[in-house]
């Protein structure tokens, strides 16, 4: 496999840097990282980017997050090893990620769910690193980033 292109991030001016500061400033929210880790991890699934899924799944390795929990991201509405408040936010990221799947894209169950678990803050955290989850998935598979690649 070969990239089609650099990065467009790290092409157009600010881009990157704008992307980044707004990822700093979602983690200092409060939602614990490895939320927002399993989170990025879900939605990369769904959207096939193997760079955010490898550089997310080390991330967590990182924070000291067991082979058990990662392998099971993708099945975890039936995996033991996820918080009530972390399914919700997976449900929130399978939602705002498959947004054209269903009449309602994020259903008042789910919605509802988050927020039980969340605060407003937390909850806006949540939404805005799926979206810029999101955007990273479609920049890097547009272009077909190569996993591994940054980890240099």
């Amino acid at each position: 496999m070969q990239n089609r292109m650099t990065n467009p991030a790290m092409i157009v001016p600010d881009a990157l840097q704008t992307l980044l500061a707004l990822g700093a400033s979602i983690k200092k929210t409060g939602v614990p990282a490895q939320t927002l880790g399993l989170v990025h991890v879900r939605a990369s699934q769904i959207n096939g980017c193997s760079v955010c899924v490898d550089m997310h799944t080390r991330d967590l390795k990182k924070l000291g997050e067991p082979d058990e929990r990662l392998f099971a991201v993708a099945a975890w509405r039936d995996a033991p090893y996820f918080t009530d408040a972390e399914r919700a936010a997976l449900a929130l990221a399978e939602a705002v990620t498959r947004l054209s799947d269903r009449e309602d894209p994020v259903p008042d169950t789910v919605w509802n769910e988050a927020a039980r678990h969340y605060g407003e803050r937390a909850l806006a955290a949540l939404i805005l690193s799926i979206a810029t989850v999101n955007l990273w998935n479609r920049l890097n598979a547009a272009t077909r980033q190569i996993a591994g690649e940054w980890a240099g």
